[in-house]
């Protein structure tokens, strides 16, 4: 029996809640529905965030635990600009039942992720998800022709930090946080950035990452669009970092990266259009390759 337990079996208790909300950019924020700080684990869980939690549902085998915690918008903790922006999006949850008189004396209840996180009403409400919720997700290699690896990775192996790979500028231009403009990179080939990413390194949207679409030149300025628009305010003058782009095909890992020993596609398995063919005179059936 733990020391809370034995606690909790007096006729007269001193509990609370405590949430710690550690988000992607490593920021960690901790909440609690006691009426004063605490203080634990190097967490301070601040009493005045309004944050309170719904009874957390957990059962037996995979199914995923979930619960959901409600807390007040404020300037000082989670901000609406700041879910905007989805920087709470996937964020690590914990949660402990306390003894708040000494809080060396407590149990955690619950680990898992911020799910659907909204807005309403000047509060937010964030669906929390256990860790089995990792179990819904499929894994395994997929057999395509493209590549399954991401640009970089141990997988992959591609060197990132040569000329061109990772290059750090300011934009000359913005259209609605998804369309940017450029000077000053003609030495890059048309479609160098496609299928790379964007990272904003300074300004409102400092943190932030999207998928690049398109990579133009034209009368000498160089037009990146995005996917989608970051979710928050990006300006001229803030600094982005550009990284290339792969469409993961065997050409390109050969020829712009010079990777080829590493592909990870399967660029010679048969379409749709091999499975449905017939014999015919007119080509050889030979048993051979059908690749030289």
């Amino acid at each position: 029996m733990t020391a809370l337990q034995q606690h909790l079996q007096e006729k007269l208790t001193c509990i609370c809640r405590c949430w710690a909300v550690t988000r992607r950019d490593g920021q960690v924020f901790g909440f609690t529905d006691h009426d004063r700080e605490l203080n634990f684990d190097g967490i301070t869980f601040k009493a005045d965030s309004g944050m309170t939690a719904r009874t957390l549902e957990q059962v037996t085998g995979l199914a995923v635990d979930n619960t959901e915690a409600m807390g007040a918008l404020s300037d000082s903790a989670v901000t609406e600009t700041d879910i905007a922006a989805g920087r709470f999006d996937g964020a690590k949850v914990e949660a402990w039942l306390v003894q708040w008189l000494n809080v060396e004396v407590r149990d955690k209840l619950f680990t898992g992720t911020i799910g659907e996180l909204r807005r309403a009403d000047g509060a937010f409400h964030a669906e929390l998800r256990g860790l089995s919720e990792a179990m819904n997700r499929p894994v395994g290699r997929v057999y395509q022709r493209g590549c399954h690896a991401v640009l970089g990775d141990e997988r992959c192996g591609a060197d990132l930090t040569g000329d061109g790979r990772r290059i750090e500028v300011e934009p000359q231009s913005v259209s609605s946080n998804r369309v940017f403009t450029f000077s000053g990179l003609d030495q890059y080939a048309d479609r160098w950035f496609t299928h790379g990413r964007l990272q904003v390194v300074s300004g409102a949207a400092q943190g932030l990452t999207a998928l690049i679409k398109n990579d133009r030149r034209a009368e000498g300025l160089r037009h990146i669009e995005l996917w989608e628009e970051l979710r928050a305010e990006v300006v001229a003058g803030d600094r982005v970092l550009l990284e290339v782009g792969c469409d993961k095909q065997r050409d390109t890992c050969r020829d712009k990266f010079a990777n080829l020993l590493n592909f990870r596609g399967f660029p010679h398995i048969p379409g749709e259009d091999w499975l449905v063919s017939y014999p015919n005179k007119g080509r050889g059936n030979d048993g051979g390759s059908r690749f030289q």
